[in-house]
């Protein structure tokens, strides 16, 4: 069995940087034209705490059930909670990203902008921030814990497993 590796840093990094990107650019594109600066709904930070929510209400239920069933679990929820938990990341990146660019353009300004203008802008940052974080811990929930994998991955840190060690006791 191959082992799964997290999702790189640096890819949810880079999703952060091109959020932050595509925030600036648009700021800058409706300024230089006169347009008032976009101001996102409060929709987007409610929706992505949701979402993060629902990441972690499945993540715990899914840890949940490994340790009650001793590993007796269906592979196709874990992996499809997985894959949902690594868009996560990325996706929570790249709007909290935006958030964080649309709120940025802003401190350029002379004159402050309202706070009815930049506090969107934060709220959906934190809302990016929180729905990594939560990301983060369902990805870690998807692991197989130790000793339940039938000694084919390694352990903590990249160390053999119990099984790998017998078997070079054995040798």
């Amino acid at each position: 069995m191959r082992r799964i590796e997290r999702l790189n840093p640096l890819a949810v990094l880079a999703a952060a940087a091109i959020g932050v990107a595509i925030g600036l650019v648009v700021q800058f594109a409706l300024s230089s034209r006169g347009n008032p600066p976009l101001v996102p709904p409060l929709s987007l930070p409610a929706t992505l705490v949701l979402i993060s929510a629902i990441l972690l209400g499945f993540g715990i239920r899914l840890r949940r059930n490994v340790a009650k069933r001793a590993g007796a679990v269906n592979p196709f929820h874990a992996v499809r909670l997985l894959a949902a938990a690594r868009a996560g990341q990325l996706v929570g990146a790249a709007l909290g990203g935006f958030g964080g660019g649309l709120a940025l353009s802003l401190l350029g300004r002379s004159v402050p902008a309202p706070t009815a203008t930049w506090l969107p802008m934060v709220l959906a940052l934190a809302g990016g921030v929180v729905l990594v974080a939560a990301a983060m811990i369902a990805e870690r929930l998807c692991r197989v814990p130790p000793g339940e994998s039938g000694g084919e991955e390694a352990g903590p840190e990249g160390e053999p497993g119990p099984a790998d060690q017998a078997a070079y006791r054995q040798r």
